[in-house]
């Protein structure tokens, strides 16, 4: 029974740890790692109160160190897909009833418990199975994934008390349900928050939830799942299982209480689900949610008045913070000739400036790209590049995958705006350049806006204001985030709610109220107090 109602105000952002030489949260930091890498982690998954081990052991390596094992996961297949669903359904009942204050301190809990004494394990667990150095951590598994769970406490909460008018003579009121079914989250490995966000964002709503993260990131998935049970998630809420993509579609897109999907990853695996589903529209209980977020192939257009210190600094961290591993990463560029010189020379010097190497290294800028299908990936777009006559590279272009998966940040100018590396996703520390006449800006904002499928982020520099209008009004639909005099990446919860359109998705604005209406399903009711008993409308009497 609800006692009363229940305020959760707007909170304010985690605040981003330093990590300089000297601080007490560097020293912790460095002990769990030192920690983490001592031990070799037996890692199950999580169906309902059990801890599953299958003895079909994946081993985990560090991307940057492929010689040391930190730990083996448990695989499942399809028995443990359907095992999870079940294990779901059957506590969905008891958690879409539980108080929603109830509900709203366990995820309030969790981010305290991320926030202090689990804050190095979490960033930990990421730099090492994820290859992040020491920043990127902290603003991704500790600040953001906190952020999550605190803001959408409070945007549900708005929520749920936004309410209709009542006339005279009746009340009316709106329930804000869970869906009716299960929903399925598919996370990818490059951010620890998003594989925290997107089964806990549906959770808070009070539906059940299947999760299944990327192999890459199972290292910190299971980190926050321990943390979540912590906090005290009832069993069955979430399910963590670790299955092929193929084995988790034929099992939840083929169950009658599919309820919706929570996914980012690439454009062709969304496409592919979308269209399954729809298929099998006939066999679902009701409609289910297609949310996701996908591919970028996100820009950077400078004016002819763009100041070009401002210019390089927002292409070099843009496009190379985390290897380019961002679905918002800077991978194409449009330099106007009159300061083409001077962004090269900046750009040049900072990239050469880079150390590269381990995540425990902390000067290290630099890490290691995922695994190696990509980093044979990213090479064969860079060695395309080194042999074409049409292109030139700036700086970088070397890889070497015998100790680490490494790939050079490298810089490609090309002749043709519509060259393969300025036009696909290419995911990695690969920056492509056009540099085009300066009095074509307006011309090159078409170029922008028509190059690439996708609409994810994007970015104009630029001091004259006309400039900056003329490409805000031009680029409207070119991406979701847009940014003006900064770098394309970086969205903070409760600042930017970050999500594309077209080929990146379906726009709806991880850390914003918007996201979570998705996963409620309304239910209008109207009690009058003092009902009529005769069908009989003024308007029939006699004069």
């Amino acid at each position: 029974m609800n006692l009363g109602y229940f305020n959760y105000p707007m909170p304010v952002n985690e605040p981003v740890q330093s990590y300089a030489p000297g601080s007490a949260e560097r020293k912790i930091l460095k002990e769990t790692l030192a920690k983490l890498k001592s031990e070799q982690a037996d890692i199950p998954m999580f169906i309902g109160g059990k801890e599953v081990r299958t003895g079909k052991k994946t081993a985990i390596h560090p991307p940057h160190e492929t010689a040391h094992t930190l730990g083996h996961f448990h695989a499942g297949d399809e028995s443990h897909v359907k095992e999870a669903i079940e294990t779901a359904l059957a506590a969905r009942e008891s958690w879409a009833a539980m108080n929603w204050e109830t509900r709203a301190n366990i995820f309030l809990k969790a981010a305290d418990l991320i926030a202090g004494k689990y804050r190095s394990y979490m960033n930990g667990t990421t730099m090492l199975g994820q290859s992040k150095n020491a920043y990127q951590a902290e603003i991704d598994s500790a600040c953001e994934l906190i952020d999550f769970l605190r803001f959408n406490v409070h945007f549900l909460s708005e929520i749920y008390r936004q309410q209709p008018i009542s006339s005279p003579g009746m009340h009316n009121r709106l329930e804000y349900r869970g869906l009716e079914g299960f929903v399925l989250a598919i996370t990818p490995f490059n951010f620890t928050a998003i594989g925290g966000n997107l089964p806990t964002s549906a959770a808070m709503c009070g539906n059940v939830v299947v999760w299944k993260p990327a192999n890459t990131q199972v290292y910190s998935a299971q980190m926050f799942m321990r943390i979540l049970k912590e906090a005290g998630l009832p069993d069955g809420v979430i399910n963590l299982i670790y299955v092929d993509g193929p084995t988790i579609g034929k099992v939840c897109f083929n169950h009658r209480d599919f309820a919706g999907v929570h996914f980012t990853g690439s454009t062709g695996v969304f496409n592919n689900m979308w269209e399954t589903i729809g298929k099998n529209m006939s066999m679902y209980r009701s409609y289910p949610r297609i949310v996701g977020e996908t591919g970028g192939k996100d820009f950077v257009v400078a004016h002819k008045s763009a100041d070009a210190d401002v210019v390089a600094t927002a292409l070099l961290r843009g496009a190379f913070e985390y290897q380019g591993q961002k679905c918002s990463a800077a991978s194409r560029a449009y330099i106007p000739e009159n300061i083409a010189a001077a962004v090269k020379e900046k750009v040049v010097a900072g990239v050469k400036s880079f150390k590269m190497g381990p995540v425990d290294d902390f000067g290290n800028f630099i890490n290691a790209v995922i695994d190696e299908k990509s980093f044979d990936k990213i090479k064969s777009y860079i060695d395309k590049a080194s042999s074409d006559s049409k292109t030139s590279i700036w700086v970088g272009g070397k890889a070497d995958k015998t100790k680490g998966f490494f790939i050079e940040p490298t810089v490609i100018e090309v002749q043709d705006p519509g060259y393969v590396t300025m036009c696909e996703e290419i995911f990695g520390p690969v920056l492509s350049v056009y540099v085009y006449p300066t009095e074509e800006f307006e011309k090159t904002l078409g170029l922008v806006d028509s190059t690439s499928p996708y609409a994810l982020t994007g970015a104009i520099i630029a001091t004259d204001r006309k400039a900056v209008e003329l490409a805000t009004d031009k680029l409207r639909h070119s991406a979701g985030n847009f940014y003006i005099n900064d770098k394309p990446t970086g969205a903070v919860v409760g600042q930017q709610p970050f999500g594309g359109a077209r080929a990146s998705g379906t726009n709806d604005k991880a850390g914003s109220i918007l996201n979570l209406y998705r996963w409620l399903s309304a239910r209008t009711i109207k009690e009058t107090f003092v009902p009529p008993t005769d069908y009989k409308y003024p308007f029939l009497n006699q004069e």
